[in-house]
């Protein structure tokens, strides 16, 4: 099967129109405060939306329908374009160089939150509002929104949604997917506002409540604050965003069960309720290690551990505290938190939820059939079967999920890391979380990590974004045989 290069420059060409769009939106608030990026801003996006707009309309007339391959191509293609181009206004403004640039671009995109930034709060506004922006607009998938545009561009949807979100699930709210894609993002700007408007109302200054709301709901991480929400010092704020990091951890299509009413049939979802018990057991045990190992109160220990699990397990990466101070013991506990990941259908990254869930059950069940070989067991999720097929692309996903984590340690290793960190950021690129430990801990950041290991890590947050599949797939010989 022949690839279609008209398709693909289609869609990335808008891509880069909405990426431009979206700088420019960033400009009132340099003018606000009279900053002198304006013209970095103003020249990124113009140059974005340039290039869009050729790619568009040299290929605005294809009717070409996008097949399973031309959609993993796209997905790819618009992630590295778009992290090019993301890279432009902190170039352009001089705040660093060529590669750290690409690398904090990425790191927002993908919602990694991994900044290079040693000092937050001397950036300009207009670049922390592009920060936060980048989060926010990769943190449900660009891809997703313009699944709502395809009609416009005489392309059909289903396989790009497919190579966006290569879960073994695919929960859709409406059986046609533009429905879907416009109910994802009226959710998730509504939340993201709503979120914006309470932590306003809870102190915070308007600008400081509108980034946090973006990169909160994004699961991204990026803060306008060098100590994240430690600087902050307030309970409220703390208990508001650890309650929003689980909303958007959670599966959209749950969530619009709720919103409609239907709370009993959104609680029979097995990951939903999986990813609650699992939090609050968590929850429980993490407030009485931390409580028996430092001088906090057990109020502060319920929510300062409670905080950083679901930061971690949504992927989010906001800081409240170094857990990494606590114990060696909860350190370690914090490590493994970033092999877990959100729900399947959220905009966190990870492993997800529901393959753990399904793991386990499968592991459980093995048992059973060791001991009855000749009984029938199979493993049931939201009273269905799950496939063989399913089965097998679970457990292949999490055996690249290891190998790839093992191979980048010891490529980050190699290039001068130290082992502790090597491991550290591999898994927290990996997992799309931010904070590790080692010399990229909760109260550290990239900086000073070589370039040509941050240069290999744009490549582990891509993967871990794209959930591996849709990134090693084009690698394969079998992709590229025109059959």
């Amino acid at each position: 099967m022949k690839i279609s290069i008209r398709p693909i420059s289609n869609v990335v060409g808008v891509l880069l129109i909405i990426l431009g769009l979206t700088m420019l939106t960033c400009i009132p608030f340099s003018y606000l405060y009279d900053e002198t990026d304006l013209w970095a801003l103003g020249a990124s996006g113009g140059l974005s939306i340039l290039v869009g707009g050729l790619f568009w309309s040299y290929n605005r007339r294809s009717s070409a329908s996008v097949n399973k391959r031309e959609g993993y191509l796209i997905v790819l293609l618009a992630w590295v374009f778009m992290t090019i181009f993301g890279a432009l206004p902190y170039y352009f403004s001089g705040v660093c160089g060529i590669t750290d640039s690409i690398f904090e671009s990425m790191s927002g995109l993908t919602t990694t939150g991994a900044s290079i930034f040693t000092d937050i709060e001397g950036l300009s506004h207009g670049m922390l509002l592009w920060r936060s922006l980048s989060q926010w607009i990769g943190g449900m998938g660009i891809i997703v929104l313009t699944i709502a545009l395809f009609p416009l561009l005489g392309i059909g949807g289903i396989e790009l949604f497919v190579a966006e979100s290569p879960g073994p699930t695919s929960t859709k709210i409406h059986p046609r997917i533009k429905e879907t894609a416009k109910s994802l993002w009226i959710l998730y700007c509504g939340f993201t506002t709503l979120l914006s408007v309470i932590l306003y109302f809870e102190g915070m200054e308007g600008f400081d409540a509108l980034n946090h709301g973006l990169t909160t709901m994004a699961t991204g991480g990026f803060s306008t604050k060098n100590a994240s929400i430690a600087h902050f010092n307030s309970p409220l704020i703390e208990y508001t965003i650890s309650f929003f990091m689980l909303l958007a951890g959670t599966n959209y299509a749950v969530i619009y069960l709720m919103l409609k009413g239907k709370f009993k049939l959104s609680w029979k979802n097995d990951e939903f309720r999986f990813y609650i018990r699992l939090l609050i057991g968590l929850a429980l045990l993490l407030t009485l290690a931390i409580f028996n190992v430092t001088h906090m109160d057990i109020e502060e220990s319920f929510r300062k551990g409670t905080f950083m699990l679901i930061s971690m397990v949504t992927t989010t990466g906001f800081v409240s505290a170094d857990y990494t101070s606590w114990h060696s013991g909860l350190t370690m506990v914090f490590f493994l938190l970033l092999f877990t990941g959100g729900c399947a259908g959220s905009t966190a990254g990870g492993i997800k939820i529901i393959r753990h869930y399904i793991l386990m059950r499968n592991t459980f069940y093995e048992f059973k059939r060791i001991l009855h070989p000749r009984a029938m067991i199979r493993v049931k999720f939201n009273n269905a079967m799950v496939s063989g097929t399913i089965m097998t692309h679970i457990l292949v996903f999490i055996l690249v999920y290891l190998v790839t984590f093992i191979f980048g340690s010891l490529v980050l290793t190699i290039l001068g890391v130290d082992f502790i960190s090597a491991i550290g950021a591999t898994a927290t690129c990996l997992g799309n979380v931010g904070p590790a430990i080692g010399d990229v801990g909760p109260l550290n950041n990239f900086a000073d990590i070589p370039e040509s290991a941050k240069g290999f890590l744009l490549l582990i947050m891509l993967i871990g974004r794209l959930e591996l599949f849709t990134v090693i797939i084009v690698f394969t010989p079998y992709f590229w045989r025109n059959r």
